[in-house]
């Protein structure tokens, strides 16, 4: 038997690559008006796109309960995990973490369930729930697994460049960023994930600053390993691509389209990168 590894939706992991490494994802929520949808279950990232695009209507965001969490242990029991490793969402932004906590603490199953905090989101949770599902593959047992994700959350760096803050204001995740708020409209606003929360890195005028700023970001860290890129709904995704390939022309850069749970949040236009810091050789 094997650890399992489960998480939730705002990791933006495809169907394809959880099924691939038996990631069990329990979806969120995600209210349009008086409409809810299940995250990727009832409404893909392209969908959500097309519709936030068009609707005048708030969007809204909620965690799984952790009734949800619980069926997802129970099926990674009854497919015979002899533990479970739940990686969720920063609890800094979400009551996602809360959830699975609760859940984990009252399982009834037949196996331990540990509950890890990513202090992160999007690609950066996803490329976290990667690392945990390839070394439980190896033969890794709960607890190492768990361990060795708690240390590699540390080497994570998560930048992004959003079109406005609007979305943020919204949802009332704008924390630090909330100085921007009044700016000039033109003022592009650079965000970073801190210890879990969203902070502000910086402003410039242009997209072209901010996408060089997020590239000069990347290579300013170097050494860097699992380079994701992740955007929302923006039209210049492969030109940011290509922007932070030219920087590790050694390794391949992944690009995520974001879901409902971080699109709610920053809206269309935003483009990001996400990379683990590897450690300098000595000089």
């Amino acid at each position: 038997m094997a650890v399992r590894i489960v998480t939730d939706s705002s990791s933006d992991l495809s169907p394809e690559v959880a099924e691939e490494l038996s990631i069990e994802v329990v979806p969120l929520r995600v209210r349009f008006g008086g409409e809810e949808f299940l995250d990727r279950v009832e409404m893909t990232p392209e969908a959500f796109w097309a519709r936030l695009r068009t609707s005048g209507e708030v969007v809204q965001t909620s965690a799984p309960s952790p009734g949800d969490f619980d069926r997802a242990f129970a099926k990674a029991a009854a497919e015979g995990a002899s533990a479970v490793v739940c990686v969720t969402l920063s609890s800094k932004v979400s009551a996602t973490h809360q959830a699975a906590s609760l859940a984990a603490a009252h399982f009834a199953g037949n196996c331990p369930v540990i509950v890890v905090d990513s202090l992160s989101v999007s690609a950066g949770l996803g490329n976290l729930c990667l690392s945990a599902a390839r070394r439980a593959a190896e033969g890794a047992d709960a607890a190492t697994v768990a361990h060795e994700a708690e240390e590699l959350r540390g080497s994570f760096a998560f930048y992004g460049a959003v079109e406005t803050l609007e979305f943020l204001r919204r949802g009332g995740r704008i924390g630090a960023a909330q100085a921007l708020l009044g700016t000039a409209l033109s003022i592009r606003p650079l965000l970073c994930f801190e210890q879990g929360s969203v902070e502000v890195a910086g402003k410039v005028r242009t997209r072209q600053r901010a996408l060089a700023w997020l590239a000069d970001r990347l290579e300013g860290d170097l050494p860097i390993e699992r380079v994701t890129a992740f955007h929302g709904d923006a039209p210049d995704a492969d030109v940011f691509v290509e922007l932070l390939a030219s920087k590790v022309p050694d390794q391949s850069v992944d690009l995520t389209l974001m879901g409902p749970v971080m699109g709610a949040h920053l809206g269309p236009g935003t483009v990001g990168v996400t990379y683990f810091k590897t450690t300098k050789p000595a000089t």
